[in-house]
């Protein structure tokens, strides 16, 4: 059967939300990049997101082929993710009336992204008759066994549902080796339905070649020492190892102090919005005022020159299913430090594109940022791999794979509807 529309759910954020702010963040740029690479390719995509404001109109229309759909479903202000679960019957009365105005056998299939949207989905697989395609982005069962020191742990409910989605949809898409892995020894998912498929990096937004230009455009000095964390400020994303790492270096070589500077991109999220200030207060703490600059959640494209501009991007997290900023930061000819979990082996070549460092201790991402801060042959040599490195990651073979994955669920059994 040829897929020629489909049902994208993304129920808990909206891929129109800005990344990096709230529960926006890689997965909302995976959803309408792998949208439109599918729109482009003749495949009609409809969204399906919950609407957070009350002047938000019903219906989007934000590229050919493309409609956003804003579900009423709970408060439209002020409701935390954790909140949802409540709010999903709302949800699915809601995406189900589409049923009215396209009638029951409009979508070819179902596309769902995080736990919240893989339950919506199984429900319209019934319903509908169709094949359901899923994708974690993040599991609880790996984020629990990972948990940052002051994060709480996934509640029994998601793991719960998460169970049920391995074992009700047609098709598991993981973004790497390792997730297709986890799926497959924590979930026990059946390994023919579960296919690898690397998000890809929009390589005309994030490009080489623009440091000085970047640095031009946001105010940085031609000799600063510039140390990049970009996401979300929670626990999970590990703000305060580069902090720290920043107060080890200043320590072991105060002289390094006068041209340094670490710029932290980004808005609370998750359990950080509980201690919105206490990355804020760490820095205070360490006396690192004059060195830390915290900048709000910026545009993609704005996004771009602060990549550009740094001497190198750092992504300490406990865990990433993937980690975007890490390719976008190397496609923009910026090496990377990373933590060496999940799937960020897999978006940073340890020793050729960046360093992978195997402890969440402040000394060790001090030891592996150091050379970059100090040595600028070795920046702009790793620098140019690291451009290599991302060419190898598009959203167009992004999509390609996905077809191929949405054709395979189409060959699968589907229940029909009673």
């Amino acid at each position: 059967m040829s897929v020629r529309r489909v049902a994208m759910l993304s129920a808990h954020t909206s891929p129109l939300a800005q990344p990096g702010d709230g529960d926006a963040g890689g997965m909302n740029v995976y959803v309408m990049e792998l949208s439109r690479r599918l729109a482009a390719r003749g495949v009609e995509v409809e969204m399906f997101t919950r609407a957070t404001s009350r002047h938000q109109e019903p219906f989007a229309q934000v590229a050919p082929g493309i409609t956003v759909r804003h579900v009423a479903a709970g408060p439209f202000e002020g409701l935390r993710k954790e909140d949802l679960p409540a709010q999903q019957c709302a949800f699915v009365r809601d995406v189900l009336r589409v049923e009215a105005e396209h009638g029951p056998d409009y979508f070819d299939l179902v596309h769902s992204h995080y736990w919240l949207s893989g339950q919506v989905g199984t429900v319209l697989r019934d319903r509908w008759g169709l094949p359901l395609v899923h994708s974690m982005h993040t599991m609880a069962k790996v984020k629990n066994a990972l948990l940052a020191s002051g994060d709480a742990p996934e509640p029994l409910g998601r793991v719960r549902g998460e169970e049920d989605i391995v074992r009700l949809a047609d098709r598991l898409v993981a973004n790497t080796d390792d997730e297709r892995a986890q799926l497959i020894g924590l979930y026990d998912a059946d390994p023919a339905r579960v296919d690898v498929v690397h998000p890809g990096v929009d390589l005309d937004r994030f490009r080489a070649g623009r440091r000085a230009e970047a640095r031009r455009r946001l105010g940085i000095d031609p000799g600063v020492a510039l140390v990049l964390f970009a996401g979300r400020i929670q626990p999970l994303k590990a703000p305060d190892l580069v902090v720290r790492a920043a107060a080890r270096l200043v320590a072991d070589d105060p002289s390094l102090r006068s041209r340094l500077q670490v710029a932290v991109v980004g808005g609370a999220s998750g359990s950080g919005l509980e201690r919105p200030t206490s990355l804020a207060d760490l820095t205070d703490r360490l006396g690192l005022s004059d060195v830390v600059t915290f900048v709000p959640t910026v545009p993609q494209a704005e996004l771009a020159d602060w990549y550009a501009a740094a001497t190198v991007v750092c992504v300490p997290s406990h865990n990433e299913s993937f980690g975007l900023v890490a390719i976008e930061a190397q496609a923009c000819g910026t090496p990377v430090v990373a933590a060496r979990v999940g799937g960020l082996p897999t978006a940073v070549a340890d020793g050729v594109s960046g360093v992978l460092v195997d402890r969440q201790d402040p000394a060790a991402y001090a030891a592996a940022l150091r050379p970059f801060l100090l040595d600028e042959g070795l920046r702009d040599a790793m620098g140019a791999k690291a451009v290599v490195h991302a060419e190898g990651f598009s959203w167009d073979m992004t999509a390609e794979r996905t077809l191929t994955s949405y054709a395979a669920a189409s060959q699968g059994a589907v229940r029909v509807p009673s």
